[in-house]
């Protein structure tokens, strides 16, 4: 499953690349693309730094900043989506896929430390 994830982060931050190139050449869309480009492409990234984590613990505080990058992303995808700075639709895909990620590691989270608690 750690595979299928690793895979599926990557292409996130892919796409996002991708989109990030399709948005206009003017101010506002720098700074969009500047934010949408770092949090899109550090879930990929910090998903790996994840999957070696030393224990649990910070397995769980790994996935956390996965969560927020996540989190992020999809905020910046709404506001490419709502300003219309790209066809509208063209977000659609990737904002749903990087929900689908975002729940898979709150769930994830919310297990491992059930699982930890149950431990202690």
């Amino acid at each position: 499953m750690q595979e299928i994830i690793k895979k599926r982060t990557k292409q996130i931050g892919i796409d996002v690349i991708k989109l990030v190139d399709e948005l206009p050449n003017k101010p506002s869309s720098w700074v969009i693309a500047k934010q949408i480009i770092k949090s899109g492409t550090s879930i990929g990234a910090n998903y790996r730094a994840a999957c070696r984590a030393k224990s649990t613990a910070d397995f769980i505080n790994k996935l956390k900043i996965v969560e927020e990058e996540s989190d992020e992303t999809i905020y910046w995808l709404e506001v490419v989506e709502e300003s219309s700075l790209v066809e509208t639709g063209r977000v659609t895909a990737l904002k749903e896929e990087t929900n689908q990620i975002l729940s898979i590691v709150v769930s994830s989270i919310k297990t491992l430390r059930q699982k930890e608690n149950r431990k202690s």
